[in-house]
C-alpha cells in the first residue's frame, strides 16, 4: 500500500482496510476528481474505489447513505444491522502510516431506527454499564489484596503499609507492569519477589538519585544490586 498517497486514486487493488465482504468508502485526504462524472472532490470528500477508478458518491450510487462517525458502539450496531446497503469510512492517517475507521455510511430510516432503539433503552444500558465497571474495580481489589497478602507471605519482614503499595502499584491497570502479566496473576513467586524488588529499588536504595544524575540505567541497578539484595534478604529472614 502506498503509505503517501497524493490521492486516493493511488489506493492499490485489495488494500486491506476492512473485511472482504464490506464497501469501503475513502475519506480523501487529497484532492481528486470522479472518474465517470469529472466532478472535482476536494480534501474531506468521500469517493468510492471500483476497478482503480475513483467515483463520486453519486455516481458510486452511494449518495442516498448518510455518514455515522465512530464512537458509538450500539448505535453503529444497530444502524449497521438494519441498513440493507451500508459502507465502511476510512481516512489515511500520514502520523500512523495507515488507513484507520472513521465511521459508516447507512441508510437514513435506518440511523433513524436505531437512534429511537438506543433512546429507549439508554438508562438500562447506562446501568449495565455501571454495574459492569463496578464487577471489573471488585475484581481488581480483590486481586490486589491477593497480590499484598502474597507479599507478606514471601517477605514477612515487609511492613504491611508497604505490601499494599508494592501491590497496588505492580497491578495497575493497563500499566504493563508485571503485576499484569499472566504469572503474576497465578501469584508465581518469581513475578512477586520482581516487584517488591521494584519497589525496594525506589524506595530504600539511590536508584532514583543515580538516574536523575544521569547514571544509564543498568549501571545505576548495578550499583544499588547489593543493597536491594540486602533489604530483600532482611524481609524474607524475619
Amino acid at each position: 500500500m502506498d503509505t503517501n498517497p497524493t490521492s486516493v486514486s493511488t489506493v492499490p487493488r485489495g488494500a486491506k482496510t476492512s473485511r472482504q465482504d464490506e464497501i469501503v468508502v475513502f475519506w480523501i485526504v487529497s484532492d481528486s476528481a470522479c472518474a465517470e462524472c469529472g466532478d472535482e472532490l476536494g480534501k474531506g470528500r468521500f469517493l468510492r474505489m471500483e476497478a482503480q477508478r475513483p467515483l463520486c458518491m453519486s455516481c458510486a450510487d452511494l449518495d442516498h447513505l448518510v455518514f455515522l462517525g465512530r464512537g458509538d458502539a450500539a448505535l453503529t450496531r444497530r444502524a449497521s444491522r438494519h441498513s440493507t446497503l451500508r459502507a465502511v469510512v476510512v481516512r489515511f492517517s500520514r502520523s500512523r502510516k495507515r488507513y484507520e475507521r472513521q465511521g459508516m455510511l447507512v441508510e437514513e430510516q435506518a440511523l433513524a431506527r436505531a437512534e429511537r432503539e438506543c433512546l429507549s433503552d439508554a438508562e438500562a444500558r447506562r446501568l449495565a454499564r455501571e454495574r459492569a465497571a463496578e464487577h471489573r474495580q471488585e475484581l481488581d481489589m480483590e486481586y490486589v489484596r491477593a497480590f499484598a497478602h502474597r507479599v507478606g507471605e514471601l517477605f514477612p519482614g515487609c511492613p504491611p503499609d508497604e505490601q499494599r503499595v508494592v501491590a497496588e502499584h505492580a497491578c495497575q491497570k493497563y500499566s504493563g507492569r508485571v503485576g499484569r502479566t499472566a504469572a503474576a496473576k497465578e501469584l508465581d513467586p518469581k513475578a512477586v519477589d520482581l516487584a517488591v524488588q521494584a519497589h525496594t529499588r525506589h524506595v530504600h536504595t539511590q536508584y532514583d538519585e543515580l538516574l536523575a544524575r544521569g547514571v544509564p540505567r543498568h549501571e545505576a541497578r548495578a550499583l544499588v544490586a547489593q543493597s536491594v539484595a540486602e533489604q530483600l534478604n532482611r524481609w524474607q529472614r524475619a
